[in-house]
């Protein structure tokens, strides 16, 4: 790439249109582009000799690769990097779709779970790629409240109020969880677990919450250990997919042992959630990340495109698509910046409009 960077300032206004040509063509119809293709092009305006000696340039520099079957070319990962910074056409929606879009996530105002999951559903509609719904690690998971419900004599739901999402888990104990006893447990809760981490939750606020259950003592380590588990899975992020299934529509992933690793890499979900948990937070722009430019090597041959969601100025997830590299990247930048826009804005409308 730094071979490539410094030959930007070379490219001219006439390279500039031959590889945005040529990129433009091989999204649409997947076949290597040649000169006598360009020369119908009414901006390049030049002859097919001067055509063949800038694609010839162009491939140098490293923005195009030749197939070894075709006296063509086609965009190298370089390639689309430039295309997508720097000669990209702006996407407009298409009104039908804009509508779809509003009334699904308006039918979700607030939730961030249901919403999220809606707005992938729509990335995979609207782009025909595999669509992915992220809610980020976070780095200081606390509860701000709990609530204890009893529900008969040996059972009890413990509630928890966690960053304006509400957690539930059930309570069973070998002995009694008489009235007083849910009360006073609630109380301890509140007094000594609010604001804490699970790994600053020690022995000696577990024995001094002992101590304020007196003979109910016995409730506290299965109720704080419930706690552990929740904020754990809590802090642990979200990965949801839609539409895994469009990977089998592209060449790129013919080979089953490419699909097989990508397959793996939807399932285990840990290396993906990372690099995502983590990119989210830094930029509120859609980010593109083309081939070899992922972190997880499996995508070498793919691109992921997310942008961020956010609520009260604060990262709480992102949308994308990941898709080959060979992929309508003004339609889909334009579909999850649109997306992500349209999240955002519901998130900060608790109520329906209508």
């Amino acid at each position: 790439m730094d071979a490539v960077s410094g030959a930007e300032k070379k490219l001219n206004e006439r390279k500039k249109l031959i590889l945005k040509a040529i990129v433009d063509a091989h999204i649409a119809n997947g076949e290597p582009v040649g000169s006598k293709f360009l020369t119908q092009n009414k901006q390049i305006a030049c002859s097919s000799a001067t055509i063949r000696n800038e694609m010839a340039e162009l491939e140098e520099m490293g923005y195009l690769e030749q197939p070894h079957t075709s006296a063509g070319r086609i965009p190298s990962e370089a390639g689309y990097r430039f295309y997508v910074d720097q000669l990209i056409d702006r996407y407009n929606l298409a009104q039908s779709e804009i509508d779809e879009l509003k009334s699904a996530l308006r039918q979700r105002r607030s939730e961030l779970d249901s919403i999220m999951q809606t707005a992938a559903a729509l990335a995979a509609k609207l782009t025909n790629y595999t669509a992915l719904a992220v809610k980020p690690r976070q780095a200081r998971i606390t509860v701000n409240r709990f609530e204890i419900m009893r529900l008969d004599e040996y059972t009890a739901v413990l509630i928890m109020l966690i960053g304006g999402v509400v957690k539930t888990k059930y309570i069973r104990s070998r002995s009694p969880i008489p009235p007083d006893a849910a009360m006073l447990l609630a109380g301890a809760l509140n007094a000594k677990l609010t604001g804490l981490t699970a790994d600053e939750i020690n022995m000696p606020i577990l024995m001094d919450m002992e101590r304020c259950l007196g003979e109910y003592d016995y409730l506290v380590n299965p109720v704080v250990k419930a706690v552990c588990e929740t904020i754990s899975v809590f802090d642990g992020g979200e990965l949801r997919f839609e539409g895994i299934n469009k990977l089998l529509a592209f060449p790129d992933y013919y080979d089953m042992d490419r699909l097989r690793e990508m397959l793996a890499l939807f399932e285990k979900k840990e290396a993906l959630l990372e690099v995502l948990s983590d990119e989210a937070r830094k930029d509120d722009q859609v980010q593109v990340f083309i081939g070899r430019e992922n972190v997880v090597k499996v995508m070498d041959n793919s691109t992921l495109i997310f942008k961020a969601v956010t609520q009260n100025g604060k990262a709480v997830g992102a949308i994308g698509i990941i898709g080959p590299t060979r992929m309508d990247y003004r339609r889909v930048i334009a579909t999850i910046d649109s997306l992500s826009r349209g999240v955002t804005d519901a998130l900060g409308s608790p109520r329906d409009d209508g």
